[in-house]
């Protein structure tokens, strides 16, 4: 089975069309949203008709934070927070209640074949931690083995794409990958794949990032995929969203 692995979308229709048909090339057999639908961006109606199109046909879907803050806001502190609490409290009036609904019946995870997808940790995927670090991910990897026997687990959150693995010495051990290169994995050694963010990449690249692993090969390959952002920051400043928005979806930061 070949899975496409999509996260962190954040309302960018632009950027998971483009993924979408890239990973259309590879004839995927099964499709993975591990959330953040919403958010961010000028098109949260049309990227949910997207998604649950996709549903329909079997596609996983799981929840993340910003999806969850559609149907659940709540007071935060810190700018960036607030950023984010605006933009959900502007999504929310965009959505029509069917897709609200939608969103309220989403899992937090999806195992497969010893595989575990989750939209933040696998520690307390409810709590939206991140996994960004050696550290976090040994956290999230003792928690994927004990609380769902899980040996590989693939997430979102971060926007950035990562590999970790466990060492000889039973260290989790950081790898960046090269996007389009296959890479392969071994059913004896844990892992945790952050997969990126189709919408709103934050590592100075402009392009998507999705995704795709082979369970009948075990391997994974990070992919990135250009698109018009320039129609997407447009979009941006059109819906009176703010301008920093734009900036982040020009700067891929």
């Amino acid at each position: 089975m070949r899975i496409a692995l999509l996260s962190d979308i954040h309302s960018n229709i632009q950027a998971l069309e483009a993924c979408l048909a890239h990973a259309a090339a590879q004839a995927p057999d099964q499709y993975a949203f591990l959330g953040d639908f919403v958010g961010y961006g000028a098109a949260p109606v049309e990227v949910m008709d997207l998604i649950m199109a996709y549903a329909s046909k079997g596609a996983w879907v799981l929840l993340g934070n910003h999806d969850e803050m559609v149907f659940n806001i709540q007071d935060t502190v810190g700018a960036e927070a607030t950023q984010a609490s605006s933009s959900a409290q502007w999504t929310r009036m965009q959505l029509p209640e069917h897709q609200v609904e939608f969103l309220k019946t989403l899992p937090l995870q999806v195992q497969h074949e010893g595989n575990l997808f989750v939209h933040a940790s696998a520690k307390d995927p409810g709590q939206w931690h991140y996994v960004d670090s050696e550290m976090r991910a040994d956290q999230c990897m003792q928690a994927a083995e004990k609380n769902f026997q899980a040996q590989r687990v693939f997430t979102g959150h971060v926007h950035h794409q990562t590999l970790y693995y466990r060492g000889a010495d039973q260290k989790m051990m950081l790898f960046n990958p090269t996007p389009g290169t296959s890479i392969p994995l071994s059913r004896q050694r844990p892992m945790v794949a952050t997969i990126g963010s189709v919408g709103q990449p934050r590592d100075g690249d402009t392009r998507a990032m999705y995704a795709m692993l082979d369970c009948a090969k075990s391997s994974l390959s990070f992919h990135r995929v250009p698109y018009l952002f320039s129609r997407t920051a447009e979009d941006i400043r059109r819906a009176g969203l703010p301008e920093k928005l734009a900036q982040r979806i020009e700067a891929g930061r």
